[in-house]
């Protein structure tokens, strides 16, 4: 037992006198598991394969062939399925000789109105493999008529995360997904997590198992040419939120309890040494490209890799996990009463989308989290363009906020949630609306209690 302890203490030792740039190291604790560790000791890197390339969604059909697919679901939504991303995909289905049913009712922010209808199509016509064409909302209605087709007699709130559902493990075979994304923001091409509008209670949730990870995502940019200003903009402050969140995400060696079995281990696990590559990869893109692939839609350079940062982000944070800006933009759009983007692809009903959601708390947030870790919030904002240098870490929160609004400035994103329909009064029934997002508010490194949300929120009704 002396052997072992003079072991451990070498250990202690040379973590805490390592190298701790961010290139070298992690900035957590060594952690000796032992036999109850009251917290996680490790972290798990699970993602799909991915290939990336301009036009190489022309191999599905062969991949598909490769699958010994016979039967093939394709989902998407009614604006993709007039645009050359379904084109493409389907001829090369039609020239591999694989037999296919479209289902094109995909609805931009799904419901659990429009899953339900998704799964439906998907038991009535028993296939073995499916493949989305489209954004998140695509690829996320898509994981979920895989999983209860797999599962016929399971309840739609089994599966669903608690408290909205009873949160039930994957334990059933789902059949390979190949996930095409043509929209650069949701990730969800890489990810195990598939959200949607739970109506009843008026809040987003979601279903989360590594099960639920596409078999293969294509990431093909020329399906970025076609997404409008708009799409453009919201999606890219999806990806920037996706890599600040993992970036300060609770370390995973922080985070607990320690699994009793590494299956148990959650999809979201705190932010780790790979995840942290994926943020930083992510944010450096956005510095050089997100600007260019908004104005200027015909920048395929630009476009490209803002889909790459897309599934980059995806992997960081379908692994790291996210926190507080998706915990509270999941009421700002489930609550949604009057506003409507300028846009046409988002329909004539209100709809908040997600990644303006997300954004609207995303600088009164990261003051909030920045006495966590100053360091990577600084860090963060030097990713993103802001000299840091001389710069206090008191002032790390304000710095990285500051830098978020710049690009909110430039990109001329909504001032606020005033600008979505919101007020004061309506600050109680938002809290309300995130406290079920437990998982979520969980990754945040700083507690939160119900006067911390309302001041978020609060803090957010006017932005610049």
């Amino acid at each position: 037992m002396g052997n072992r302890k003079r072991i451990f203490d070498v250990l202690r030792t040379i973590n805490a006198a390592s190298c701790q740039c961010p290139a070298h190291s992690y900035r957590g604790n060594f952690q000796v598991p032992n036999a109850a560790p009251l917290k996680d000791y490790a972290f798990e890197i699970k993602c799909p394969n991915l290939r990336c390339g301009i036009g190489v969604t022309r191999e599905v059909g062969q991949d598909l062939v490769n699958m010994k697919a016979k039967n093939v679901c394709v989902m998407t939504d009614p604006n993709v399925v007039k645009l050359p991303p379904l084109k493409t995909t389907l001829e090369s289905l039609t020239k591999n000789g694989i037999k296919y049913k479209v289902f094109d009712k995909v609805q931009v922010e799904p419901t659990d109105t429009s899953f339900k209808e998704a799964i439906s199509f998907a038991k009535a016509n028993n296939f073995d493999s499916f493949v989305a064409v489209g954004g998140g909302s695509v690829i996320d209605t898509l994981k979920a008529a895989n999983l209860y087709s797999c599962d016929p007699t399971a309840d739609f709130l089994d599966y669903v995360n608690a408290p909205i559902g009873k949160g039930k493990a994957v334990k059933v075979k789902v059949k390979p997904m190949i996930a095409i994304p043509t929209t650069s923001g949701a990730g969800s091409e890489t990810t195990g997590v598939s959200v949607f509008d739970y109506k009843p209670l008026q809040v987003k949730t979601g279903i989360s198992h590594y099960a639920l990870k596409p078999t293969l995502a294509i990431v093909d940019p020329l399906h970025t040419l076609t997404m409008p200003e708009k799409v453009t903009n919201y999606c890219g402050f999806d990806i920037l939120c996706h890599a600040l969140e993992s970036f300060t995400a609770i370390p995973y060696n922080e985070r607990g309890p320690a699994p009793s079995n590494p299956a148990l281990r959650p999809s979201y696990q705190g932010s780790n040494p790979i995840s942290d590559v994926w943020a930083r990869f992510a944010l450096q893109t956005i510095k050089k490209y997100f600007s260019r692939a908004v104005f200027n839609p015909d920048d395929l350079e630009a476009r490209s890799n803002m889909h790459l940062a897309s599934s980059m982000a995806g992997v960081g944070f379908g692994n790291a996990g996210v926190h507080l800006c998706h915990g509270l933009a999941y009421p700002i759009a489930g609550k949604v009463n009057s506003f409507k983007p300028e846009n046409e692809v988002y329909g004539v009903k209100p709809i908040i989308p997600h990644g303006l959601s997300v954004v609207m708390t995303a600088p009164a947030v990261f003051r909030f989290t920045a006495p966590s870790d100053p360091d990577k919030h600084l860090e963060a904002a030097s990713l993103l363009g802001f000299d840091i240098t001389r710069v206090k870490q008191a002032d790390a929160g304000k710095v990285l906020a500051d830098t978020i609004i710049k690009y909110m400035e430039t990109m001329k994103i909504e001032n606020g949630l005033k600008a979505l329909g919101y007020d004061t009064e309506d600050i109680p029934s938002l809290v309300k609306g995130a406290l079920p997002q437990k998982s979520l508010l969980a990754m945040s490194r700083i507690k939160q209690s119900e006067e911390d949300l309302a001041k978020l929120f609060e803090d957010s009704l006017t932005i610049y």
